[in-house]
């Protein structure tokens, strides 16, 4: 079976790859909030967040947006508008948390917002509805 030009839909490389980087990203942050609620060690007293310099607090904000972005992912795979909103929006908050926590993780945060980014440019530009033929 060979593919038709009529199989081809142009944007779908970005729609998987917003689709795998929500996934990660959300697994990533609900391990991270885990962590930081539990006061984990894997955090140094060292980093001082711009805003909340309670770790705790901090740790449910990115267990909620973890969940948040895993149920993006999935709904992006089912080719719903909703999966496209919710996504923008799931990676949007994504980004605006990691600029608090710059001063914390600078390396982290920055390459993570530049896959927010990517993410949000990705079902900006390729996530509509199908186009009629």
């Amino acid at each position: 079976m060979g593919t038709h030009e009529s199989d081809y839909r142009p944007g779908e490389g970005w729609i998987a790859f917003a689709g795998i980087m929500l996934m990660l990203a959300g697994f990533i942050n609900f391990i991270w909030g885990i962590a930081a609620i539990d006061n984990s060690a894997f955090f140094t007293d060292e980093g001082r967040f711009v805003l909340f310099d309670d770790l705790n607090a901090w740790g449910w904000f990115f267990l909620i947006v973890g969940v948040l972005q895993v149920i993006a992912a999935f709904s992006i795979w089912n080719r719903h508008t909703f999966g496209q909103v919710f996504g923008i929006f799931a990676a949007s908050v994504n980004a605006v948390i990691l600029l608090f926590t710059v001063n914390a993780f600078p390396f982290a945060a920055f390459m993570l917002f530049i896959v927010d980014i990517l993410v949000i440019y990705g079902l900006v530009a390729y996530g509509g509805r199908e186009r009629a033929a």
